[in-house]
């Protein structure tokens, strides 16, 4: 196939990326992954922390056969709907992709951005109607993870310094301020920073968790209080602490519940649970479902989700400890349900062909990454139909997504 004439050929690409150093560029649109793709001479050129419309005088810094990459020189006009950043450390720190932007315009490029991922990558074609979900904007992380480090202060003293990494960097962006974290969160940094000053070393990651009045932290920092968490969920009950994965909007978990198990039951059927952390689906799913297998490689998140199983009186749940890989092929042929929430990465292929081989009645899965949600769905998509999209912005001020997607098994 011949090169259009709005897309030069690849060499041509490549040959014209060479020969450019600073240039004028009108975003058109932002891309999975929060970036603004423009074009020049129709190479797309991809740019952080930039907004569609704006005119911007760019440096590009990567050079890739089919596209470059590009940093932000100049901003000559900007395009409708961005703002000053709130954050006084946005332009460095690599924690935030979107302050940028207007609240509610993140969210709808996000979703046109994951639309067009899954259409262009997985063949999916998603409802104009799809339902998405918005919470607080600000003030909403109950998780977060921080960095460590020893610094010389401009006394000639030295203390610990704490904050996030620089974007596309190593280097340590110091900062005890973050406004997208829950308030009291957001106020134990500084403290958490003079009780590693005054003992002089610190790790060099240290987790950290809120729920209520109750932190949690990991490893544990002496002299700083380390609690187990709890939280209640769509009447349900949850313990965590630092250690372990759990959702992190406030707002918005009891929804993300919601919309992954539905109203769907099956009071004599069998469901599993994928990469089931402590539990946050199976004990809704054990309430709907005869049994309910959940399945998490993690030994402390298996633990947290035995507690949860117990506390909420699920006799019916039983919690397997096993990496999802190595279970998957034990699962039985046609049971009622599965669920599967894994990493970012998406579904490695032999636990796909497990799915398709066991063509579960329903099939749902809970994704935070468009573009391996497409890969998987491209493929799942011989065995299960599509039957409903939701997105759920968890992640504000960032370019993360959370989908929800509820697959049927096809008639054979």
């Amino acid at each position: 196939m011949k090169p259009s004439a709005d897309r030069p050929s690849r060499q041509a690409r490549a040959s014209l990326l060479a020969q450019l150093g600073d240039v004028e560029l009108v975003i058109e649109k932002l891309v999975q992954g929060g970036e603004g793709l423009g074009r020049i001479e129709g190479v797309p050129v991809l740019v952080p922390r930039v907004a569609p419309g704006d005119r911007v005088r760019v440096r590009i810094v990567e050079r890739h056969p089919d596209y470059g990459r590009a940093e932000v020189m100049e901003l000559i006009e900007p395009g409708p709907g961005r703002r000053p950043p709130p954050c006084p450390v946005f332009d460095r720190c690599g924690g935030c992709d979107l302050q940028h932007l207007e609240d509610e315009l993140q969210t709808r490029l996000k979703v046109e951005a994951a639309r067009e991922a899954l259409e262009r990558l997985g063949g999916v074609t998603v409802s104009p109607e799809a339902r998405v979900v918005r919470g607080a904007a600000w003030g909403y992380r109950l998780r977060t993870q921080v960095h460590a480090e020893r610094a010389e202060r401009e006394d000639g003293s030295v203390g610990i310094a704490i904050g996030y990494r620089e974007r596309r960097s190593d280097r340590l962006v110091e900062t005890v301020q973050c406004p997208i974290l829950e308030p009291r969160l957001e106020a134990t940094l500084p403290r958490l920073q003079r009780v590693l000053t005054e003992a002089g070393e610190a790790p060099r990651r240290i987790d950290l968790a809120a729920a209520g009045e109750r932190l949690s932290f990991a490893p544990t920092i002496p002299g700083l209080v380390n609690e187990e968490l709890e939280l209640a969920i769509g009447g349900h009950s949850y313990r965590f602490d630092a250690r372990v994965f759990f959702q992190a909007h406030r707002d918005l978990v009891a929804d993300l519940v919601e919309s992954a198990v539905g109203p769907w039951e099956q009071p004599d059927g069998v469901a599993f649970d994928l990469y089931a952390g402590v539990g946050l689906f199976s004990v809704s799913l054990a309430g709907r479902y005869g049994s309910v297998v959940a399945v998490e490689g993690d030994s402390v998140a298996a633990r947290y989700a035995r507690i949860n199983a117990r506390r909420n009186r699920r006799v019916n749940l039983e919690i397997e400890h096993r990496p999802v890989e190595r279970f998957v092929a034990s699962l039985p042929a046609a049971p009622a349900r599965v669920v599967v929430d894994p990493p970012r990465r998406g579904l490695p292929e032999p636990v796909r062909g497990e799915l398709m081989r066991s063509h579960p009645e329903r099939l749902t899965y809970v994704s935070c990454q468009p573009a391996t949600l497409a890969r998987d769905l491209r493929a799942l998509s011989e065995v299960f139909a599509i039957e409903e999209v939701v997105f759920l912005d968890l992640f504000p001020q960032t370019a993360h997504l959370e989908t929800v997607v509820q697959l049927v098994r096809r008639p054979t």
